[in-house]
């Protein structure tokens, strides 16, 4: 017990920073308590460690007497004097005891407060060390797996804990390799330690990678506005320059891309899009999907909506796998995303416009008017024989791009505005009148 207790005295100085002196106080109070329980009598019982050599001395007080009557408490002047020749009855002296089993319970005992310190000086020095570094990126080694896919990350002076949910299914470690991650969380334990927790799926462990590789990040030239992610697949950050003169996305990217291509790498190759900011969600929205082009677009303000319609052939890339793409770009303009086939509005446009041409409205016989459309357009779609909005609702595009002067989108944007016009008539119609 001697030598366990120096090395574990020696391992808690260097390791963990606690003192020699506190831990001998906390064992000796606790070898106290359990000499009095192991006795089962009231005794005024002490322990003594000695720091240097670690040997354990119990010894209990007791009152010099000529008869004993209480063994545990009293001692008669023959057996006092045989410690002390000077002593008189009346006076109190210290007897050394060793209760029965008591090196078990000592060692028992030991390792209980040694843990309970280990939790103790853990849990000061990650309030100390780590609870002003939330939101740092922090390194370690992997030393050990629990329950599964959870890592125990050590940090040097503390163990840190990656959950399996905290870093991206894609990655694959092995005990000893070295781990980069946002130190994400101090969280109090039951036990009465502290725990703390990491992340390499938290979007702020992109930022802060960028941060170790652009410095016009680092001095405010350049700022992040917004980042989302999909840990081990695709994260998008939107950013832009306080300075006119700098390039925010080049900023980022660097030359050749290497500035970029090293936060990929720590990411096992996620893809990133970089995007610049703007305030107006129809711009942002544009130079996310840039070069697709969106042919149709319109915000709900009230319902925090965004609608767009894009070519059939574009819309695979705008959705994107699982739907991640839409799901990401829609977090980043912090707008939902719905996404139409350019084919399915046509489709939904023919419908309508069918439905509108089979009404009783009087206004779609009277001489053909297009509200936003040249004026000599309409006046060649009524000498092709397209002279109401009725017949106009009721021909298709094949016909309309026959007529001089329309084009393939003006048939459409034709078609749009006649429908917009009936639809508004209609609801003049409706207006209860005073």
């Amino acid at each position: 017990m001697n030598k366990d207790l120096l090395a574990i005295f020696e391992y808690m100085e260097r390791e963990k920073g606690i003192k020699r002196e506190v831990m001998v106080q906390a064992i000796e109070s606790a070898l106290q308590a359990a000499a009095r329980k192991s006795i089962k009598e009231e005794a005024n019982v002490a322990v003594h460690i000695n720091p240097k050599s670690g040997s354990i001395e119990v010894y209990c007080e007791k009152e010099i007497v000529e008869k004993v009557a209480h063994p545990a408490k009293e001692i008669s002047l023959a057996a006092a004097q045989e410690l002390d020749p000077d002593c008189e009855v009346g006076q109190y002296i210290d007897v050394a005891v060793t209760p029965k089993n008591f090196g078990r319970i000592a060692a028992q005992t030991a390792r209980q407060i040694i843990s309970q310190k280990i939790r103790g000086a853990e849990k000061d020095v990650i309030h100390e060390e780590y609870r002003h570094r939330i939101n740092e990126v922090v390194s370690g080694v992997v030393k050990r797996f629990v329950r599964g896919a959870n890592m125990i990350i050590d940090l040097g002076k503390v163990e840190a804990l990656l959950p399996a949910r905290s870093y991206p299914k894609t990655e694959k470690y092995k005990v000893g390799d070295r781990v980069y991650a946002l130190l994400e969380e101090v969280q109090e334990l039951e036990n009465g330690g502290a725990e703390v927790l990491l992340s390499r799926s938290h979007p702020h462990f992109v930022k802060h990678l960028f941060f170790q590789e652009v410095p016009e990040l680092e001095d405010g030239t350049v700022e992040i506005v917004n980042i989302v992610r999909d840990a081990g697949y695709r994260t998008k950050l939107a950013v832009r320059s306080t300075d006119p003169k700098v390039d925010p996305v080049g900023a980022c990217v660097g030359m050749r891309g290497n500035r970029v291509k090293n936060v990929i790498r720590e990411l096992n190759n996620e893809k990133i899009d970089i995007i610049p900011y703007s305030y107006d969600p129809v711009e942002l929205i544009q130079n996310i999907l840039s070069p697709i082009e969106i042919r149709k677009i319109g915000v709900n303000e009230e319902e925090n909506v965004v609608a767009i319609v894009v070519d059939d052939a574009d819309y695979p890339a705008v959705i994107g796998k699982r739907g991640m793409n839409a799901r990401l770009t829609g977090q980043l303009i912090g707008y939902e995303l719905e996404v139409q086939r350019m084919g399915e509005y046509n489709k939904a446009l023919e419908i309508a416009r069918f439905q509108l041409a089979e009404s009783d409205n009087p206004l779609l016989d009277e001489p053909l008017k297009i509200q936003g459309i040249n004026k000599l357009i309409v006046q060649n779609l009524a000498e092709a024989g397209l002279d109401t909005l009725r017949k106009v609702l009721l021909a298709n595009v094949d016909q309309l791009i026959e007529v001089p002067g329309v084009s393939l989108a003006m048939a459409y944007k034709i078609l749009e505005e006649v429908s917009r016009d009936e639809c508004d008539s209609e609801d003049d119609d409706d207006t209860p009148s005073e």
